[in-house]
C-alpha cells in the first residue's frame, strides 16, 4: 500500500487553535499557557468592580453628569455593544426600563455595561454562573427577567 499525501496546503487544514508564542516561550520547558478572558481580570477599580480587560482602565465617568445625559449615554452603549445577541437584550431592556430608573439604578446599569459582552449574555441567559458582585442586584435581576421574555414578545432593535 502506498501512503497518499493530502493535496490540501497545511494552512487550510484544520488544526488546534493557534496560540501566540513569545521568544521566551520558545526556550521554556513549560507548555504555553492559554488564557481565557476570566484570567485577564486583575485590575480593580475604586468601586471594587474588576475591569474586563487587562489593558483598559474603567471608563472615566463625569461626576456632574445629569440623569438625562446618563440615560442617553446608556441607551447608546446598550445598543452598540459589538455582539448582536447582547445588543438585542440590552437595547430592548434600556428602551423599556431606562426611563423609569433612578440615578442609583442607572449607575449600577452603567457598571454592568463595563462587563464583557459574552459574560453578560451567558449570565443573563443562565449559561454561566453569575459572579458574587451581581448576585441579588436589582438591576441585574430586572435584566434577567427581561431576557426570559415570559410574555413571548417579538423584540427588535430599537431605533436610536
Amino acid at each position: 500500500m502506498f501512503a497518499v499525501r493530502s493535496r490540501v496546503p497545511m494552512l487550510l487544514r484544520r488544526s488546534a487553535p493557534m496560540t501566540m508564542i513569545t521568544p521566551r516561550a520558545l526556550f521554556s520547558s513549560k507548555p504555553p499557557r492559554v488564557m481565557d478572558h476570566d484570567d485577564a481580570r486583575d485590575n480593580i477599580d475604586p468601586d471594587g468592580f474588576q475591569t474586563p480587560y487587562t489593558n483598559l482602565p474603567p471608563l472615566p465617568r463625569d461626576p456632574d453628569e445629569s440623569l438625562q445625559t446618563i440615560r442617553a449615554r446608556l441607551t447608546y452603549q446598550s445598543r452598540k455593544r459589538g455582539i448582536l445577541e447582547t445588543d438585542l437584550l440590552l437595547s430592548t431592556f434600556a428602551k423599556e426600563f431606562l426611563g423609569k430608573m433612578t440615578l442609583d439604578e442607572c449607575k449600577r446599569f452603567d457598571k454592568f455595561l463595563d462587563e464583557p459582552d459574552w459574560d453578560i449574555y451567558y449570565w443573563v441567559t443562565g449559561k454561566k454562573e453569575v459572579p458574587e458582585r451581581w448576585k441579588g442586584d436589582a438591576v441585574f435581576e430586572k435584566i434577567v427577567k427581561h431576557a426570559k421574555n415570559e410574555g413571548r414578545v417579538v423584540r427588535q432593535m430599537p431605533a436610536l
